[in-house]
Order: structure tokens, then C-alpha cells, then sequence
């Protein structure tokens, strides 16, 4: 059964995001075949950024298709009970200097060892990359804190977060 995310359930998927260090990330080819692949990413609130090469085929895919699926897990030491999520979204690509701007200061605070990529460039977006935007429709908390496979399901109401 789907409910509405609650502040506890939000608690705890914040905290997942926050502990996580990447997303695999799919989309739809345009074969109909799903394509996974592992991103970093980094969030405000439930809002997901995440840097994709410009010509690649998830970019194409998502032109065509917006709506993706992903799941985060943290790390987790043996024998420890997981805590992951698995989202449905849109994405989108981020528009604008000043929106480049912030995802990308975003993602080289999360990711500082990514400043490599940026040498020789000072411009916004980054040269090749896109950034991606994806906006959570529907959260699935899996929580084994709670029982082995305990899983919620959660609608996500809208959310003002600046494009």
C-alpha cells in the first residue's frame, strides 16, 4: 500500500542519501531494454543531481523517456541490516549558469577527487557533461531494521526545490 512520506520516513531516507555514494541509475533504450548504470550523485533534499557525459546514451535515453528508476545502498558491513531505497522520478537536465553552478559546487563538495575533471576548463556547465535532475515520484524504504525484506512504499508530494 502506498502512503504519502511521512517526517520519520523522511528522516531515515535523508539519511540513506546521505550515506550513500552512488546510484544506479535506469533508463529506457530506445530498443525498449532497460540500462543501468552506477552514477555519483548528490542531493538537496530528495532532489538527486548527478553529471552524465553529454553524448552518452542515458542523456539520449532520458530525451526521450523521463521517467527512470534508481536505487542507493550504502555500504553496509557484514551481517549488518540493510537500509536502501529504490525511487521512480522524472529527470531532467539542469538549465542555466546559476543552476550549473550549484550542482556542480554540489557535486565537487561531495566529490572533491572530481576537480581532475574540470582541469583546464573554468566554465560552466563542465566541458562534455550535463547535469541531471531527478525528482523523486514514488520512495520504496527498504528499512531491515524492521524485519528481513521490510519494505514502504511512499508517494512523494510536490516539492519546491529551484530548478
Amino acid at each position: 500500500m502506498m502512503r504519502t512520506l511521512d517526517d520519520n520516513a523522511m528522516r531515515l531516507v535523508l539519511q540513506i542519501l546521505a550515506r550513500g555514494q552512488e546510484m544506479s541509475l535506469a533508463t529506457l533504450r530506445p530498443d525498449g531494454y532497460p540500462q543501468a548504470t552506477t552514477l555519483n550523485y548528490a542531493s538537496r533534499g530528495l532532489t538527486l543531481y548527478a553529471a552524465i557525459g553529454l553524448g552518452s546514451q542515458k542523456a539520449h535515453n532520458i530525451q526521450e523517456h523521463k521517467q527512470v528508476s534508481l536505487t542507493i545502498s550504502p555500504p553496509a558491513q557484514p551481517g549488518s541490516e540493510i537500509q536502501a531505497l529504490s525511487i521512480g522520478g522524472l529527470a531532467s537536465f539542469v538549465k542555466g549558469e546559476e543552476h550549473t553552478v550549484d550542482v556542480s559546487a554540489r557535486l565537487l563538495q561531495r566529490y572533491p577527487q572530481f576537480r581532475h575533471v574540470l582541469s583546464g576548463t573554468q566554465g560552466h556547465p563542465w566541458g562534455g557533461i550535463v547535469f541531471l535532475r531527478i525528482d523523486p515520484q514514488v520512495v520504496s524504504l527498504l528499512d531491515y531494521t524492521k524485519g528481513f525484506g521490510h519494505t514502504e512504499l511512499f508517494k512523494v508530494q510536490d516539492i519546491a526545490v529551484p530548478a
